[in-house]
C-alpha cells in the first residue's frame, strides 16, 4: 500500500465510496488573522485534491491551493495570491513525494491546461473521481445519500491520445507558427507538435492546415494589436481517419480560397470537408455564430452503437468515442426499456442517445436549443430508418412542459444536461410527470448531487457509474440510475 493509500484509509466517510483519500473540507476559523505576504516560503502537508485537482493544505489553518501537488506530499511551497478566505502558492520543492506521483507523458503538463492529472497514477485518478461524487453527495445530502452505491471509476485500458477533436488557437510569433495552448495563468501560447490526450491524426491536419494558410499569406490573429484574420483552426476525426475542418476567421472573407482547398485536396486527402466561421468579437468564445461550408461533404459520419450519426461543425459529439459507447451502453441497461415506452431525451444534441434507444420503445421525443443540432437530429433518423423520433428547438424546461400540456406522458427519461445541471423549471416537470424510469448523465458531481436532492421527494438512486471520459484532467462524468418511489 502507497503512503498516498496510508493517508486516507482511515478517514471512511459513510457512503459506499471505498477507500476516501480526498475528504470533506474541514471547517477552518480565523482564516483572515493569518499573516503571509506574495512570496513567502514555508513547508506544508498536502491533505487531499480540490475539484479541480490542485492539492490542498493549511497553513496556520488557512486553506491553501497548490497545483500539482498530491495527497500526503510535503512540499515547499510559495505564496503567489493572498485573500482573506484562502492562499494559493506554487511548488518550489516535493520534500516528501507521494508514490503515486509519476513523470507525465506529455513534457508540456506542466505548463498547460489539460493535464492536470497528468503526474497522478492512473488507479488514483480514478479512486479520485469515484471520490469526487462521494463528497457532493455529502454536501448536498440527498435523502439516503449514505446508503447511495457509487461504483468505481470505468477507466480505459490506454489512457492517452483519445480526444477526437482539437481546437487550437493558431499565431504568428517572432515569424514561427505557432499552434498550441495557452501556458496557465497567461495568454502566451504553447507550441505543441504534439499531445499525450489528442488523437496524433488532429494534430497532424491542424499544422498542415495551418502551413497552408501561412503558404498563401493569410494574416493570423495579434491579441494585443487585435488585427489578424485567422483565430483558430478546428478538426474533428472520426474513427475511420476521415476528418472534417474549420477555421475561424475574424472577417467573412478568405483570400485564394479556391487555391487553398485545391492544397488541402492534394496534401490532406482525409480532409473531407472545410468550414468557415466568423468570430469578429475579442471574446474567449472559440465560435463565432456564423458557420459556413467551403468546400466538401456537409457532414462528418460516425458508427455510434450501430447507428450511423452526421455531424455539422458546430454538433455536440463526446471527444472520447472509447469512453463515450461505454457511456451510452450502460445508460441503455439503466433504462431496461419495454416496447410500450415513451421516451424523452432532453438535451438531445444531434440524437446519439435518443436515437440509440428509439429501437426498443413507442416514441422517443427530444429537445435542444441549438436548431442545427435538431436538423441533424432529424437528419440521422432518416437515414437510420427510425420512425418514431421527433425533435424539437428549444430549452429543455420549455419544451418538456409543452409536451405535457398537449397530453403526452413520458414512461421513460434520460437527461445529459450541460455543466450547470437541470433547470428548476425542468426538475418540476419531472416531478409532476414522474417517468418511472429515469437515467441521468451528468458532467458535473456538484450540481448532480443538488439535482438529485431536488428530485428526492419522487425518485431514489439504485447506483452511481462514474466513468473516466477524460483521462488526465479532473473532469467528471457519471451515468446515474434513479427510480421512481
Amino acid at each position: 500500500m502507497s503512503d498516498y493509500q496510508k493517508n486516507f484509509k482511515s478517514k471512511k466517510r459513510p457512503h459506499q465510496g471505498g477507500n476516501n483519500r480526498y475528504q470533506k473540507r474541514p471547517q477552518r476559523s480565523n482564516q483572515q488573522d493569518v499573516n503571509v505576504k506574495v512570496g513567502q516560503k514555508f513547508p506544508l502537508t498536502i491533505k487531499r485534491l480540490g475539484i479541480n485537482g490542485e492539492g490542498i493544505g493549511y497553513f496556520k489553518r488557512k486553506i491553501t491551493f497548490i497545483p500539482g501537488a498530491l495527497p500526503g506530499e510535503v512540499v515547499t511551497a510559495k505564496v503567489t495570491k493572498v485573500t482573506d478566505k484562502f492562499l494559493e502558492a506554487k511548488t518550489v520543492t516535493v520534500r516528501e513525494p507521494s508514490p503515486d506521483r509519476v513523470t507525465p507523458d506529455d513534457p508540456a503538463a506542466d505548463l498547460v491546461g489539460g493535464f492536470e492529472l497528468a503526474h497522478l497514477a492512473y488507479p488514483a485518478q480514478l479512486a479520485f473521481k469515484k471520490d469526487l461524487i462521494g463528497q457532493a453527495l455529502e454536501k448536498f445530502q440527498p435523502k439516503g445519500y449514505e446508503n447511495i452505491k457509487v461504483l468505481d471509476t470505468l477507466g480505459m485500458e490506454v489512457p492517452a491520445h483519445y480526444r477526437n477533436k482539437a481546437s487550437l488557437p493558431i499565431r504568428k510569433l517572432k515569424g514561427q507558427l505557432t499552434i498550441g495552448l495557452y501556458k496557465r495563468g497567461t495568454h502566451d501560447l504553447v507550441d505543441l507538435p504534439e499531445m499525450a490526450t489528442q488523437d496524433p491524426r488532429t494534430l497532424h491536419i491542424i499544422r498542415k492546415l495551418g502551413q497552408i494558410l501561412d503558404k498563401h499569406s493569410l494574416s493570423f490573429y495579434n491579441e494585443k494589436s487585435k488585427k489578424g484574420l485567422v483565430k483558430t483552426l478546428i478538426v474533428r476525426t472520426n474513427q475511420e481517419g476521415l476528418a472534417q475542418a474549420t477555421i475561424v476567421t475574424t472577417e467573412d472573407r478568405l483570400p485564394d480560397e479556391e487555391l487553398i482547398v485545391q492544397d488541402i485536396q492534394k496534401e490532406l486527402p482525409e480532409v473531407i470537408g472545410l468550414f468557415q466561421n466568423l468570430h469578429d468579437d475579442s471574446s474567449s468564445l472559440i465560435w463565432g455564430e456564423e458557420t459556413w461550408k467551403l468546400w466538401g461533404a456537409d457532414y462528418l459520419q460516425e458508427d455510434i452503437l450501430g447507428l450511423t450519426f452526421n455531424f455539422s461543425p458546430r454538433a455536440f459529439l463526446q471527444l472520447n468515442y472509447e469512453q463515450m459507447e461505454k457511456t451510452y451502453e450502460i445508460a441503455l441497461a439503466a433504462m431496461d426499456l419495454q416496447p410500450t415506452d415513451k421516451l424523452i431525451d432532453a438535451y438531445a444534441g444531434v440524437g446519439t442517445l435518443g436515437l440509440s434507444m428509439a429501437y426498443k420503445v413507442a416514441e422517443v421525443r427530444g429537445m435542444e436549443i441549438i436548431p442545427e443540432a435538431v436538423e441533424d437530429a432529424r437528419l440521422n433518423a432518416e437515414e437510420n430508418g427510425i420512425e418514431n423520433a421527433h425533435y424539437e428547438v428549444g430549452s429543455a424546461d420549455r419544451v418538456f412542459k409543452k409536451w405535457a400540456k398537449d397530453g403526452f406522458k413520458p414512461t421513460a427519461l434520460v437527461v445529459d444536461p450541460p455543466r450547470p445541471g437541470l433547470e428548476d423549471d425542468l426538475k418540476k416537470a419531472i416531478l409532476k410527470a414522474r417517468p418511472s424510469k429515469f437515467v441521468y448523465i451528468s458532467c458535473n458531481p456538484s450540481t448532480l448531487a443538488r439535482d438529485l436532492a431536488d428530485l428526492d421527494s419522487a425518485y431514489k438512486v439504485d447506483y452511481i457509474q462514474p466513468i473516466d471520459m477524460f483521462p488526465q484532467t479532473p473532469r467528471w462524468e457519471g451515468v446515474v440510475k434513479l427510480v421512481l418511489k
